[in-house]
Formats: C-alpha cells, structure tokens, sequence
C-alpha cells in the first residue's frame, strides 16, 4: 500500500486516479473489478461503455464498464491474466481521459524498490518527480526488528478517494517481514461485487426478444448471470414459462434481492406451476391456498406470477363446481332416504288408520244391541 501510494502521489494531479486493493473475486473465478460508486459518479460516464486500461507494456486493454454496477466486466479478465494479478495486489488507476486509465501495480509478493522502479517506469508525461510523503510510513521501519514488527497494526495510509478513507474501517497487519495483509470492512463493496460459484457479472442486458433458444438463456439479477444456482433441469422449466409469456418473469423484481433468495424463489414458481400442472380434482383446498399465497408473496416482490395465479383461480373455480356437484349428490341421497323413510312411515299411518276406520264401523253397527244389553243388565233382578 505504501508503494502504491508513493506512485499515487507522484502522478499528475489534475487527473484524478484510485487505488484498488486485489482481492480473489478480481483476479480469479468470475474477474470483476468495482472501482467505487463515488468515484465512478465524479469522473466516469453515466452509461455503459468501453474503457481502456493502458498497462506496464503499454499494451491498450478495452474492457467493458457497468455504469449501473460501478465496475469493468468484459477485458479485465484478460487484462489481470496478461499482468499475473494475484490476490494482494494493490492496483493504481489514472485517469488521463474520460475512457482511459493508465494502470501500476505494487506486487503483494514483490520487492519495494523492485515494484517503485517498476511503477516510476510507466510515468510517462503525466508524471512529476519522485518526493518522498512526509507522513507515510517509511519502508525501512518493516525491516526493522524481526519478530517484534510481527502483528503490529501500522498506521493506514488514506486514499484519496473518500469510499477508502477510513481509519477505523481499515487495520494494516504485519504478519511477516516486508508482507502485510490489508483487511477492511469498507471491502464489502467489493465484496458485494464478488463472484463466486460460478456467479458472474453479465456484460449486457438482455432483451428476452434476443433469447432465440436456451443457449442464449442466462438468469440476470442485479447484473449478476446467476445460472449456476439452479439445475439444469430447473433452468430449461424456467425458460420454457419465460417463452409462454415471451419475457422474463423476473425481470422487474425489486432491486438489491439476494441472488440465493431469488434462485430459491424462481425454484418454488417452477414447483408451484408443476404442481398446478398435476392437479387433480380432489387436491385439498388447503393445497391450492399455500399456491396461491405463495404466488401471490413472490407477486408482491415484482415476479411476474399474475398468469399462475389465474391459472389457478380457474382451477380452484372448477374444483369447487366439482366438490359441490359432489356435495348436491350426497345431499340429495339424504332427501332419498329421507323420502323412503317418511313414505314407510306413512304407509304404517294408513294402515293404522284403515284398521280403525273397520273398527268404528263395526261398534256402530252393534251399538243399538249393547244399549239394550246394558239396559237389561243393569236393571235385572239382584
């Protein structure tokens, strides 16, 4: 850090420039480089366009810039491979026109005079003589006292662009003799930047209008190409509802989601419709509300899920004519039975009722006799 400031500080002033810390997602894997959201705002072009690294052998690199990520994408790649970038660098960028940096390096594993004559090489016209900085550590203190340098904290130098300026956020380590290791929570920007498992940051934004096939089908979100986080066999149900409604389905999610809580979320929408798909008529209702609930959450983020969800509507429509047709049927199978009942019980009331009506009929017919039966009876001798 020190080397890279000492060329920092001898570079023409009137172009501003930037110091960037390597870390493993720069150099390696995914190779994307976030130059700072403040110092992009203040010297760089507000869209995406091409940016020119000029590098040690003078060799001119075009990469692709972000404007929206704040970063270079397509070239740096091969830019950091062409100059054996590793984890540790520290990288100085210049700025000498809107679309061109003029780059140094101080090699984490280098020497300092080796990396300073190497930096003080490549000041060409821009650059003013060598002074010494009044108030950074000076290279000769790392060498002195061995092991009673280890795990000592130097003073940060602070960098010129404010994201990196920051005494607490930044402790410098010296774990051996001429090494350090730089660690800094304002590192999350890169980190935030950083690709891994096969994450990587997409070079365009694509037009689902462009996707000809699935070959040319990748899962963007928040400029990152996420398609390692789902399985092939995820990927291809996707793109073919993505092809039913000829755009991505994702596409106005909100801004800033995790890529992993995305990738969960177009594998549930996947689930559901194949669920949907293999419903029958007796799936419970408590399945198609979970569906719809679930649709409904993920419509609520910005997915576009409307053309489930009226899928599903319609079926629940259906399954409820169903399961009331089903309900009628038993219903009317009661009144059945219930008629039949009624009936019997009616036939019982007029038989009860036939057998009564042949009984008045017959005491009328011997009601004169048993008046005077009773008659004689009651007044007969004792």
């Amino acid at each position: 850090m020190i080397r890279a400031k000492d060329i920092q500080a001898n570079l023409a002033p009137e172009f501003p420039s930037i110091i960037k810390h390597m870390v493993p997602s720069n150099v390696t894997g995914g190779f994307c480089l976030n130059l700072g959201r403040k110092f992009c705002d203040a010297h760089l072009q507000e869209e995406d366009t091409t940016i020119f690294l000029e590098g040690e052998g003078g060799k001119s690199y075009p990469t692709k810039y972000l404007a929206r990520k704040s970063g270079l994408s397509g070239g740096w790649r091969c830019f950091a491979i062409d100059h054996n970038l590793k984890g540790g660098d520290i990288v100085v960028f210049h700025l000498v026109n809107p679309t061109t940096f003029k780059v140094y390096i101080a090699r984490v594993n280098g020497s300092q005079n080796e990396n300073g004559a190497l930096g003080l090489l490549k000041l060409e016209a821009c650059v003013k003589p060598m002074n010494c900085i009044s108030d950074a550590v000076h290279v000769e203190n790392l060498s002195k006292g061995g092991e009673e340098m280890k795990n000592q904290v130097l003073k940060p130098l602070l960098l010129d662009n404010p994201e990196e300026n920051s005494e607490k956020n930044m402790v410098i380590h010296v774990t051996d003799l001429g090494t350090r290791s730089v660690h800094s929570e304002n590192e999350s920007e890169d980190l935030g930047f950083e690709i891994t498992d096969g994450i990587r940051l997409s070079e365009t934004v694509v037009d689902f209008k462009e996707v000809k096939s699935f070959n040319d089908f990748d899962l963007l979100v928040n400029g990152l190409v996420i398609n390692c986080e789902l399985s092939k066999r995820l990927q291809i149900k996707y793109y073919e509802l993505c092809c039913s409604q000829k755009s991505f389905l994702h596409e106005h999610l909100l801004d800033g989601l995790n890529c992993k809580l995305v990738a969960g979320m177009l594998a549930e929408t996947i689930n559901i419709a194949d669920a949907i798909r293999a419903s029958k008529l007796t799936t419970s209702q408590n399945d198609f509300a979970t569906w719809e609930n679930t649709l409904k959450s993920f419509q609520g983020l910005g997915m576009n899920v409307g053309f489930l969800l009226a899928r599903l509507g319609r079926l629940v429509t259906l399954s409820d004519k169903s399961k009331r047709v089903k309900v009628a049927t038993l219903e009317r199978v009661n009144a059945e039975m219930e008629r039949r009942s009624l009936e019997a019980k009616l036939l019982e009331v007029k038989e009860t009722m036939n057998r009564l009506d042949f009984e008045i009929e017959t005491l009328e017919m011997n009601s004169e006799n048993l008046g005077r039966v009773f008659e004689k009876m009651a007044t007969a001798h004792w």
